[in-house]
């Protein structure tokens, strides 16, 4: 059987007592390293606090792993109890979805335990729920790729009165047993068909409200401003989470500090919203 485990937003405790015991018992323990990461991080120290905590010890696993050699993995759990932890919730990511067709095409049973993901936790901030449009992910810009298409998708929101969820890019370092890799090739080396991988990083809030700026000054459709009210979130659901609520040019000058980020643009809002949003505006 292949377990898909959630295990929350925070670090190696925020795991559920079922997805705990699933991972104890199973033969062998994957963990998904690309989608998105645990407060902790994943350096070497923090992986082994997971195999502590967890009573395992686990294989991290990349893009290419999950994307292109995912049947062995699924071979396994044909065989014996398979593990897949994923940060989060374990639907968070189409890849995921993905992952549990390709196991019952090859009749491999699959069981879900779910998890806080960014999609409820951030309800913390105190805006509702179902005030929410459609979620959207920045990328990073480069000199040759600056994609917008979220940009109509805020439009639309904005027009209903609407929130919006925004989703940072972040290129997520792999750990092996044996060496610390990033497995995010350049667009230059996958151009001359090799793989080259660049530095790990994260978006930031400021980076997001900057990239954000400058599509809404190229289209010019008045979806939000300088002066448009933002919510910026730094490491949700973790001890020291960060939340800052303002402006977008006040925004750009706040340290939210280590990743992960995200960062909501904030539509109409009911009075007890603005009750909430008034405990994190900046001063």
């Amino acid at each position: 059987m292949l377990y898909i485990v959630g295990l929350g937003l925070g670090d190696e405790r925020d795991i559920t007592v079922r997805g705990l015991d699933a991972a104890r018992r199973c033969a062998k323990v994957y963990m998904e390293a690309y989608t998105s990461l645990l407060s902790l991080g994943l350096d070497p120290a923090s992986l082994a606090n997971l195999e502590k905590m967890y009573g395992k010890e686990i294989t991290v696993a990349d893009r290419e792993m999950v994307e292109e050699r995912a049947d062995q993995m699924l071979s396994e759990a044909a065989d014996a109890d398979v593990a897949f932890l994923v940060v989060g919730d374990p639907f968070g990511a189409t890849t995921h979805t993905d992952l549990v067709v390709r196991a019952k095409n090859m009749g491999v049973e699959v069981k879900v335990i779910h998890n806080a993901s960014v999609m409820n936790a951030i309800g913390v901030c105190g805006l509702q729920l179902y005030r929410y449009g459609e979620t959207i992910s920045i990328p990073f810009f480069t000199e040759t790729w600056r994609p917008d298409s979220f940009y109509e998708k805020i439009q639309n929101s904005r027009r209903l009165g609407l929130h919006t969820l925004c989703l940072l890019d972040n290129l997520v370092v792999l750990l092996s047993n044996a060496d610390i890799r990033v497995k995010e090739p350049t667009l230059e080396s996958l151009c001359r068909g090799k793989k080259v991988y660049e530095p790990a990083r994260f978006m930031t809030v400021n980076t997001a409200i900057s990239q954000l700026l400058e599509v809404e000054e190229l289209h010019g459709g008045s979806a939000y401003g300088p002066d448009s009210l933002c919510m910026g979130v730094a490491r949700l659901g973790s001890d020291d989470q960060k939340i800052v609520a303002g402006p977008m040019k006040k925004l750009l000058d706040v340290d939210f500090g280590p990743p992960l980020h995200c960062l909501i643009i904030v539509g109409e809002t009911h009075p007890v919203e603005q009750e909430m949003l008034e405990f994190y505006m900046i001063k």
